[in-house]
Formats: C-alpha cells, structure tokens, sequence
C-alpha cells in the first residue's frame, strides 16, 4: 500500500558505493525486506499478448517506427488454457503485459482475464501502457487489480530526449488516475540510461516516493535490438543493485521485483544477487515459446526464467517461495489499513 512515511533517500554515495560499503548497503536493504515480509518471495507468471505499440520509445525494441519486428497478438483462449491447465505450481498470480496496443486489450487482455476469474484463484496485475479511463475501469470490473506503470525516468529533459511514453505529465497523470480509482499501482525506472547524469538519476527516488505507488522496479538499461540507442553502453549492475536496495530502503513496505534484465546485466548472477538486496517479487515467464523471440523487449536471445531457474535463484538466496499470491498481499493490506482508519 501507499506509504506517507518520511522517506529516507539514497545518496549519490550510496548509488556509486563499492566493496564494504556496498556489502552493508545490500545487507541492510535484505533485512529491511525480511523484517517486512519474512523470508518469503512472491511468484507471478507473464504472459506477453502483444507487440504492437503506439508509442515510439528509443530505449525499446518494440517501438512504433521499428519495421523489422513481425508483429503478433497471442490468442486468448490458447492462453487461458496454458494459464487454466499448465501453469507452474509455485505461480499464485500473472502479470499479462504488452506494448501500448488498446486492441489487445479488448481482444486478448480483457476475455483472458474474464477466463481466469472464472477457474482459477489467481491474482492479476496488467502491464498494458496509457489507456483511457474506460478500459482502465473495464479491465478491474474484468477482475485485474495491479496496473504496472513505469514512468521510466523523472528528468523532464530525458524524458524527451528518450521518447517516453506519451509526455512525463501525461504518464504521471495515468498513474495518480490508477491510484485513485482503486487499483494498487506498480512503477519503475531505468537505471544507467545514456548520458544520464547521477543527479537525473536521483531525481528517480524522489519521484518514486512521492507517487501513490505499492512497488516500484529498478531496470539497467540494456541496449535494445533495432533500437537507436543499440550502440549504447548498458548499464552498470552494481548501480543497479545499490538503487534496488536503496529503494528498498526508502520505502521498505513496497514489493519490488527483481527483473529478468538483471541476467542481461551480470549473468548467472544479477538475479539472484537482485533477491539479496531487497527485492521480493520474481517472474517466470509463460509466454508461448513461439511468440518470445517478437517481444523485443531487449534482445532475440533472451534469458527465459523459467519456474527451474526462478526458484533455484529464490534458494541459492536463502528465501522461500510466498504461498500468499501479490493481489492477495495487497488486498490484506488494504483491509488493515481500513480497519485502522476505523478505530
């Protein structure tokens, strides 16, 4: 749930911090996490449903003007059936994700989530870009109640200068609309975007704390494929994990996943290394094999997490699968927060 607690805001040395130091920040973003939700990590799947996005972002390989994607949207049924009959044990919630395509919504999102509703317990948290207020309120009637929506950077200059979604106000506007209807609002930004200054990268933290948001994410950027920054330099993973951690501790309530970017960023390591620095969300990926290598998030070659992989990571870091799904967490949340107001 939304904190207004007075948070505790990282510094420039905090973010670039090496060695012992880094050790201690890591270690004191884990504790904060275990002290808030035990030793447990929730487990989501992800079904991506589209590729097709209206919106033209330089940092994405599915962007508008890329003409060399060949460009699906998944089928619903076919989902509903893997998610009804095949999905992984451990799964208690999906995320169904997509560029900004408002079909998808209609023709795949919308009768996927009406399916699940109906035969299965799973939470559901939607990642479907700016939407207008009718389907955002279709899509909870439809039974969602997270919304993932990133505001990617808070520096209004690189906000234009990377072609994020829509305008920076625009986004934020979306995201505080979210929020007051009702839904538990999940953000993000982008760690070591290029020629992204320390100060503008500061500048995410503030942003973060001062939105009605429940998680936020930390992402490296990772130069896309048939993007024009796919000469850049990626990002560092140790900036990235020193902003995880000093999320976590900036706001030590929220759900922050580790994303599967951070195997791009070290692999074989970034993940698990992203679960002891305070992250407590993972992700196994759902989508039909067919279908991953169009959702150009990144790069063709992807690093699947599946359900092997997410919980080896989950063990190798000393933590334990949430029987407890995210939608549920949050709705506990709300419950004793109302309870609260109440007395």
């Amino acid at each position: 749930m939304f904190s207004r607690a007075q948070p505790h805001f990282p510094s420039a040395q905090d973010l670039q911090s090496t060695g012992l130091a880094q050790a201690e920040l890591h270690e004191r973003a884990f504790s904060a996490m275990v002290d808030g939700f035990g030793r447990n990590v929730f487990v989501r799947g992800v079904v991506e449903i589209s590729n097709f996005c209206r919106q033209n972002c330089s940092y994405c390989g599915m962007r508008r003007d890329n003409k060399e994607l060949e460009r699906f949207r998944a089928s619903a049924d076919e989902l509903a059936e893997l998610l009804i009959e095949h999905r992984p044990p451990s799964v208690t919630d999906v995320n169904i994700q997509a560029g900004e395509d408002p079909v998808a919504v209609r023709e795949v999102a919308l009768p996927l989530i009406r399916a699940l509703k109906a035969h299965t317990q799973l939470g559901i948290s939607v990642c479907l870009g700016n939407l207008n207020p009718e389907l955002y309120a279709e899509l909870k009637r439809a039974g969602a109640s997270i919304y993932i929506l990133k505001f990617e950077t808070a520096d209004p200059e690189d906000y234009v200068r990377f072609s994020a979604p829509a305008t920076m106000p625009k986004r934020l506007e979306h995201i505080r609309h979210l929020a007051d209807t009702g839904w538990n609002v999940s953000s993000g930004f982008i760690a070591g975007l290029p020629g992204q200054s320390m100060e503008a990268h500061l500048k995410n933290f503030a942003l973060a704390a001062e939105l009605p948001l429940a998680g936020c994410s930390v992402s490296p950027f990772v130069p896309g494929e048939q993007t024009p920054l796919q000469e850049g330099r990626g990002a560092s993973i140790d900036l990235t994990l020193n902003s995880m951690a000093a999320l976590r501790l900036m706001r030590p309530n929220w759900v922050i996943p580790a994303v599967s970017a951070l195997n791009l960023a070290e692999p074989g390591a970034g993940y698990r290394r992203g679960l002891r620095t305070g992250a407590n969300l993972v992700t196994i990926n759902m989508t039909p094999p067919q279908l991953r290598e169009e959702y150009l998030l990144y790069k063709r070659e992807r690093f699947i997490m599946t359900e092997e992989r997410i919980l080896k990571a989950i063990e190798e870091a000393g933590l334990n699968p949430s029987k407890q799904g995210l939608a549920a967490h949050y709705d506990e949340q709300r419950q004793a927060a109302t309870r609260s107001n109440a007395a």
